[in-house]
C-alpha cells in the first residue's frame, strides 16, 4: 500500500542502498523489510531532516532512518500513538493523540541529547498541558496547547522565541510567546516564526537578515510584531505558510471565489540559491507567477533553498537550487522559474489530492496518504461548535457534553440500546477521553486505540462517513426542511445543511420572528447543478448519470460562492471539471470508433 516517490541528497546513502549519493530523478522508494508488520501500515507523514528521516504510519508507529550512520532503520520507541513528527537540524519532535510532546536534541536536553523527553510536562500552567499541534525550526521546538497559547523551547539565537537573544539565549523549558494563536508556521532549517491569530492576523519574529520575515527591513525580530506591510495580498484565509533557510513562501485562498485561481503564492526573502521564483530579492510578500495559474494548488513544501508545489491536475511544480537534484529534473541546475518535473506513473494517479509532498534539507518526497474527507472535518466542527444539539452525556466528573441524535442514531448500530451503552462508557471517563470517543463516532478515525476498543462494538466499523452520509440521503423521514426552487421541493436535514453551509448556518443561527421549516431559494442554478448541489453536500462525490456541460460548470462556480460550501478535499468544482473531461475523451474516443467503422 505505500507508494513513495524520492529524489535529492541520498547521505552516505542509507535512505536508498546501491544508489548514488545523488538521485536527480524520482525514484521509487522501498523499506529495508516490507514483510514487516509496520512497514505494511499506511504512510501518514514524512519528515527529514539534515541529519535523519521519519516515516509515520497511520497505526500511530513510526520508524526512523539515521542518516550520519549506516544502522538500519529503527522504531521509535514512545509508548503512546503518535500522531505528528517534525524533525530539524539537531531535534526532533514527536507529538501524541494524548496530546504529549516528547523530543530530543542537543537544543532540547543537553544533557542527553538521545533521549526522547515529555517537554509538555514542563510548562508551568499545569492546565495548559495539553498541545494540540507543534512545528519545528531549525534550532527551536514550538507548541501550540488546546488552549491556543504559543510555547517556545531551544535556542533563541535569532530571537525566534519572541525575545531578546541578548537576555536569553537559550531555554530547555517551554516558555509563553504569544496567546489567541490558531496556526504556528516555521520549517525544519529555519530560524522565522510565523504565528496567526483567530482574526487571521499575522506575528512574525527571529531570522529576518534576508528579509525572509516580509517586513520590507533587514534585522532579526527579538520580539514578536505584527506583521502589517502584507502588499498586493488579496484579502483572504492564510492556507500555509512554509519557511526555508533564507526565503519564506505563504497560500493564500482568495477571499473573492470568481477569482481565478482561488488559491496564489506569494514570497519574500533572498532569491540566490533558494525558491523565490523570481530572479530579485523581495523584501515584502508578492505573488509568484509561474506557468500553471490555472491549476488549483493543493499543497507546498520548502526545503532548505527549494520549493516543491502540488496542483491539483497532477503536476509537480519545483524551483530553487537542486545542487543534489532534490528537484528532480534529473540534473543537478539551479531552476529560478516554476517548471513541472516528470513523476513515474503513480499507483494511484486517479485521485491526486491523496498524494502530499514533503522537502527535507537538500531532499524531497512525495507519497500517497489518503486524506481525511471534508466531510469528517465539517462533522468534527459541527461537534465542536455545538450547534443545535439535542442529547446529552455526563462524564465520570458530571462534566455534560452534548451531542446530536441524528449523527449517533446512523454512526451507532441504529439502537437505542447503544446510546445507552454509549452513555455508559462516558460515565467512567474523564472529559478529555469523553471528547476523543465522540471525535472518533463522528469522524471514525482511531486516534485512541485504547478507547476505540471499547466502542467499537457500538460503532458502525467498518462504515466510511460517504456512507452513512448516503443512508441520510436515502431516508426522507430525517429531512425536517425544504428549500422551494421554481419548479420543485428539495428537503433537508436541517443539521447537514448547517454542517456543509454557512450561508444556511448563519440562517439558522440568526435571531427571527420567521421559525418556519421553508425557504425560497433565489439562485439563478438550473434544477440539474442544484440537483449536483444536493448530491455532493452528502457524499463529497458527483451523481452518476448527469452529463456535466460548461453551462453546468459555470453555474456551479457561482452556487459555491452563493451557498458558501465548506471546500476541502474533494473539491467540488475540481471534481467536475475532472468528469467533463472523462466525458469528453469518452465522446472522442466513441467518435474515432464510428469514424472507423465508416471507413
Amino acid at each position: 500500500m505505500n507508494e513513495i516517490i524520492f529524489f535529492g541528497l541520498n547521505k552516505n546513502p542509507i535512505l536508498i542502498k546501491n544508489e548514488p549519493n545523488k538521485i536527480t530523478k524520482p525514484i521509487q522508494f522501498k523499506f529495508e523489510n516490507e514483510n514487516e508488520n509496520e512497514n505494511e501500515k499506511q504512510i501518514k507523514q514524512i519528515s527529514s531532516g539534515d541529519f535523519s528521516t521519519i516515516f509515520l504510519f497511520e497505526n500511530g508507529k513510526a520508524i526512523e532512518y539515521l542518516q550520519s550512520s549506516n544502522q538500519n532503520p529503527s522504531k521509535i520507541q514512545i509508548k503512546e500513538n503518535i500522531q505528528k513528527v517534525n524533525v530539524d537540524d539537531q531535534n526532533e519532535a514527536i507529538l501524541t493523540i494524548e496530546g504529549n510532546v516528547f523530543a530530543k536534541g542537543k537544543d532540547i536536553n543537553s544533557e542527553n541529547t538521545k533521549e526522547f523527553i515529555n517537554i509538555s510536562s514542563l510548562i508551568e500552567d499545569k492546565n495548559d498541558r495539553i498541545i494540540r499541534d507543534i512545528a519545528s525550526g531549525e534550532h527551536s521546538i514550538y507548541l501550540l496547547t488546546s488552549n491556543q497559547n504559543a510555547y517556545g523551547i531551544g535556542s533563541n539565537e535569532y530571537g525566534q522565541l519572541g525575545f531578546d537573544s541578548k537576555t536569553l539565549d537559550k531555554t530547555e523549558k517551554p516558555i509563553l510567546m504569544m496567546k489567541n494563536v490558531s496556526k504556528m508556521f516555521s520549517g525544519n532549517t529555519s530560524n522565522s516564526v510565523f504565528l496567526l491569530n483567530s482574526n487571521q492576523e499575522l506575528f512574525v519574529c527571529g531570522y529576518n537578515y534576508f528579509k525572509q520575515l516580509g517586513l520590507g527591513k533587514k534585522r532579526k525580530e527579538k520580539e514578536i510584531i505584527k506583521l502589517t506591510k502584507i502588499q498586493n495580498i488579496p484579502k483572504g484565509k492564510i492556507i500555509d505558510i512554509q519557511c526555508g533557510n533564507i526565503h519564506s513562501i505563504m497560500l493564500i485562498e482568495n477571499q473573492n471565489q470568481n477569482q481565478n485561481p482561488k488559491r496564489k503564492l506569494y514570497s519574500c526573502g533572498y532569491y540566490a540559491y533558494n525558491g523565490l521564483g523570481k530572479n530579485k530579492d523581495t523584501y515584502e510578500f508578492t505573488e509568484i507567477h509561474y506557468l500553471f495559474e490555472n491549476d488549483n494548488i493543493l499543497e507546498i513544501s520548502v526545503g532548505y533553498n527549494h520549493t516543491l508545489i502540488l496542483t491539483s491536475n497532477s503536476k509537480l511544480i519545483v524551483f530553487g537550487n537542486n545542487s543534489y537534484g532534490q528537484l528532480g529534473t534529473g540534473d543537478t541546475n539551479y531552476q529560478s522559474i516554476p517548471i513541472q518535473i516528470e513523476l513515474p506513473k503513480l499507483r494511484f494517479n486517479e485521485d491526486i489530492s491523496n498524494y502530499h509532498i514533503s522537502c527535507g534539507f537538500n531532499k524531497s518526497f512525495l507519497y500517497y496518504s489518503p486524506s481525511f474527507s471534508n466531510l469528517e472535518e465539517d462533522l468534527i466542527k459541527l461537534f465542536e461548535r455545538k450547534e443545535f444539539c439535542d442529547i446529552s452525556f455526563k462524564t465520570e466528573n458530571g462534566e455534560i457534553i452534548k451531542a446530536h441524535k441524528l449523527i449517533l442514531k446512523y454512526r451507532l448500530n441504529q439502537n437505542q440500546n447503544e446510546i445507552e451503552k454509549l452513555q455508559e462508557i462516558i460515565s467512567n471517563k474523564s472529559i478529555k477521553e469523553s471528547n476523543q470517543i465522540f471525535e472518533m463516532i463522528y469522524s471514525n478515525r482511531k486516534i485512541n486505540p485504547k478507547l476505540y476498543s471499547e466502542i467499537k462494538e457500538i460503532i458502525n466499523l467498518n462504515e466510511k462517513i460517504e456512507e452513512t452520509m448516503k443512508r441520510i440521503y436515502l431516508n426522507e423521514n430525517e429531512k425536517d426542511f425544504i428549500i422551494e426552487r421554481k419548479e420543485k421541493q428539495y428537503k433537508f436535514p436541517k443539521l447537514i445543511l448547517i454542517m456543509r453551509s454557512e450561508l444556511y448556518r448563519g440562517m439558522f443561527l440568526s435571531v427571527t420572528e420567521d421559525k418556519s421549516n421553508k425557504v425560497t431559494d433565489y439562485s439563478e442554478l438550473s434544477n440539474k447543478s442544484f440537483q449536483i448541489f444536493e448530491y455532493w453536500i452528502y457524499s463529497n462525490q458527483i451523481k452518476n448519470g448527469i452529463e456535466i456541460t460548461k453551462e453546468i460548470i459555470d453555474e456551479i462556480k457561482i452556487g459555491i460562492d452563493y451557498f458558501q460550501l465548506n471546500q476541502t478535499n474533494p473539491n467540488l468544482f475540481d471534481l467536475l471539471i475532472k468528469k467533463f473531461n472523462n466525458q469528453n475523451q469518452k465522446r472522442k474516443k466513441e467518435k474515432n470508433k464510428e469514424n472507423c467503422l465508416i471507413f
